[in-house]
């Protein structure tokens, strides 16, 4: 029971953070449920397709959907102001990293995937809605770009496959996972830590 609460929590932290994404860029209740549900379901999307689930969990079991659109429609039009909407989408998107990194990881080494692909499949299945949801507002998605964001997705997918390596349960891994994933994702964001850039001369052009 644990374990599915987990997974419901991090579609709707994700589709919160999609949908006020939508409300920023001013779009219509169509488009932000759709930009919130995809941000909520895409990654367990891709998770599946990955590990050859066909059809996705996510078109057999109402309540990932569900939870999705709901979650987008209640942003739609409860929102807060425009001045705190980037701070939730924020905390948001660490909350549904932290939770779909590890929960990804782990679903995939409780299939039988090795070490290495678990952990790469609970990246994917972090990073996978944001990408979606980026791309849909045509920005640069934010793996590319943000502080340390495929590192905590990296830190919470490999954290969940060390748990259940040592003997802990798919509910353990995602919560230690999760919460390592959610507090570095949240820190460096507060800290404004980013992985080294390419060092520009003042008259070079991109």
């Amino acid at each position: 029971m644990v374990y599915e609460v987990l997974q419901l929590a991090g579609i709707l932290a994700f589709a919160i953070s999609g949908a006020l994404v939508g409300v920023r860029r001013r779009l219509d209740i169509l488009g932000v449920v759709v930009v919130g549900a995809s941000t909520g379901v895409g990654g367990g999307i891709l998770r599946d397709m990955l590990l050859g689930v066909h059809p996705p969990l996510s078109f057999l079991h109402w309540q990932n959907l569900t939870v999705a659109i709901v979650g987008s429609l209640v942003v739609f039009y409860l929102h807060p102001s425009v001045t705190r909407i980037r701070h939730f989408e924020v905390v948001f998107d660490a909350f549904g990293l932290g939770l779909f990194s590890a929960n990804g990881a782990a679903v995939a080494y409780l299939s039988g995937q090795s070490t290495l692909t678990s952990i790469l499949v609970g990246v994917i299945t972090a990073i996978g809605g944001g990408v979606i949801r980026d791309v849909l507002v045509n920005t640069v998605p934010g793996v590319l770009t943000r502080e340390l964001y495929a590192v905590s997705a990296l830190l919470g997918a490999g954290t969940a496959v060390a748990v259940l390596a040592l003997g802990g349960d798919a509910t353990l891994a995602s919560l230690i996972g999760g919460a390592l994933a959610i507090t570095l994702r949240l820190t460096s964001v507060a800290r404004g830590w980013h992985l080294p850039r390419p060092k520009m001369s003042s008259g070079s052009t991109a």
